[in-house]
């Protein structure tokens, strides 16, 4: 009898021990992966296409490890507990607490003071308040929907019987009832959160609020085209620059009971990273197809710098003999980088692995030197970039006679020397970056989207998301709050002095509220 008790402890006491032994492995799985997920998110000269997916899926997989690591916290304290009963002591893990953030200083504070006694409960003598302990809580109150009533009295003349009535006031969109706010929180939450709006139906009709989706459609449809005049400013905006980026991604369009391919385009202006003042933008095209003249109808007004990738559909606007002047090609490093990249991960070539380490020290560098002024980059690089630079070809043509041309490290490495002058380029010119990931950081909220919304119900609606996600975007790129920055557009839009629009841009819709709020 003795010796089953002492084997029943013995149990419960191992079967405690392992359940801690499992909870402080998930505590290290987790730590690791927030600090992999800080790593890529402020890594900005990575390689994009791998760090979004790496990092897509490790922010799906954080959650539910948390989740892990909490059910086995509670299965540990249950094993210390029966183990506890069981007459042998385990001290119980203790899972570190993650650090809690203050709640925001600027939301309102509902005091909740609980009723103390009127007398000492020991004694019956009076009380004297020696301070007070304040627990704070984050609540979340619903949404309030209301209905604004434009109201215009009408007078008449009693002498001359006259009518006299205030002019009716201007609406977002001339059909609909829909006011500016909710206009832009349609907008937003299609193009900016990638809500579909049968979902967004969905969500107001459990609120209380019947819209169909064709009602939401209309609205949308109307509330592009009002805002066209700024889509227009922007993309006048973005090509006046000295240098542009683009890049392109796919986008599924409903055509007959099943899907083809459209094309989104965005083309994005960015002189932050050569210390230029100019605001930057990010202008989005679309088109049915892939085919060359589309780019080449974008950029017909434009000559100048433009970093992109090696599609073949560009060629055409590098030519000297090109109407209007020649587009000056920079190409991206983050590009052939990434040929490289997969071979060392998937294949573990020590030619590919090589390689991107020499890149990498290229980066290293830029990431040095983003901000500065032309001058200060190209000098930087003509010392320590140059030489890095011209070891790095004489590396790769040394490694190109050693290996097939066929083979993937070979193929890897003819991408890069094919497009070694426009790869170079960035060495003589302090305001070209090294890579186009200015380009591919705004075209991805699109790849992100089409899980959501799947495909553009036509070409129409494809024209009007590129619309859309110019405003959104460009918004972003100026630290403005979109939906916000929409709803007031919106609002005033109408009765705007057409030539003074420019003054709701973003970045100068941002100053003119700075301004308001400091006066």
């Amino acid at each position: 009898m003795v010796i089953a008790t002492q084997l029943a402890c013995l149990q419960a006491e191992a079967k405690a021990r392992n359940a801690e032994a499992e909870v402080r492995v998930r505590e290290l799985l987790i730590e690791k992966m927030k600090f992999t997920i800080a790593k890529l998110r402020h890594e900005r000269f990575g390689q994009s296409a791998e760090r979004s997916a790496v990092l897509e899926q490790l922010e799906l997989s954080l959650a539910d490890m948390e989740e892990d690591a909490s059910q086995a916290e509670a299965a540990a304290q249950l094993a210390a507990n029966a183990a506890a009963g069981a007459k042998i002591t385990v001290a119980a893990f203790e899972r570190r607490k993650p650090a809690r953030r203050p709640l925001p200083e600027h939301l309102p504070r509902e005091r909740i003071v609980y009723p103390s006694p009127s007398a000492c409960p020991c004694c019956g003598g009076a009380l004297h308040k020696l301070g007070e302990d304040v627990t704070e809580t984050l609540e979340l109150i619903p949404r309030q929907w209301k209905v604004i009533q434009h109201v215009r009295e009408k007078f008449s003349c009693r002498s001359c019987e006259a009518i006299t009535q205030p002019p009716a006031p201007s609406h977002p969109i001339a059909r609909g009832r829909a006011g500016a706010g909710l206009l832009a929180h349609i907008l937003f939450s299609k193009y900016g959160l990638h809500l579909p709006l049968n979902r967004q139906s969905e969500v107001y009709a459990r609120e209380g609020i019947e819209l169909d989706v064709s009602t939401l459609a209309d609205w949308v449809g109307a509330a592009a085209a009002t805002l066209m005049p700024l889509v227009l400013l922007i993309r006048a905006h973005v090509f006046a620059a000295e240098r542009i980026h683009a890049d392109d991604t796919t986008v599924p369009v409903l055509a007959k009971g099943k899907t083809r391919t459209g094309r989104l385009w965005t083309y994005v202006r960015d002189d932050q990273p050569f210390g230029g003042a100019d605001p930057p933008a990010a202008a989005f095209f679309y088109s049915p197809d892939r085919s060359a003249k589309h780019p080449e109808q974008h950029l017909a007004g434009y000559a100048g710098l433009m970093q992109a990738d090696a599609y073949a559909g560009f060629n055409r606007l590098y030519d000297v003999r090109r109407k209007g002047g020649p587009i000056i090609e920079a190409a991206c490093w983050a590009h052939a980088r990434r040929k490289f990249f997969d071979l060392a991960r998937l294949d573990k070539a020590p030619i590919a692995i090589a390689a991107v380490e020499r890149i990498d020290a290229v980066f290293a560098i830029e990431r040095e030197i983003n901000g500065l002024t032309p001058h200060e980059r190209q000098r930087v690089r003509n010392e320590c970039s140059r030489p890095l630079v011209v070891a790095l070809e004489t590396w790769l043509r040394e490694q190109r006679a050693k290996v097939s041309g066929q083979s993937k490290i070979g193929q890897a490495i003819a991408y890069s020397l094919t497009r070694w002058v426009p790869l170079t380029r960035f060495l003589d010119d302090g305001r070209i970056c090294a890579s186009n990931n200015a380009a591919e950081r705004e075209i991805r909220p699109v790849a992100m989207g089409r899980k959501n919304w799947t495909f553009a119900g036509s070409d129409e609606g494809g024209y009007r998301a590129a619309a859309v996600y110019t405003l959104i975007q460009t918004a972003k790129l100026n630290d403005v709050d979109s939906q916000a920055w929409l709803a007031d557009v919106l609002a005033r839009l109408h009765d705007h002095p057409a030539k003074r629009i420019a003054d709701l841009m973003p970045w100068n819709w941002q100053c003119n509220r700075q301004q308001k709020a400091a006066a």
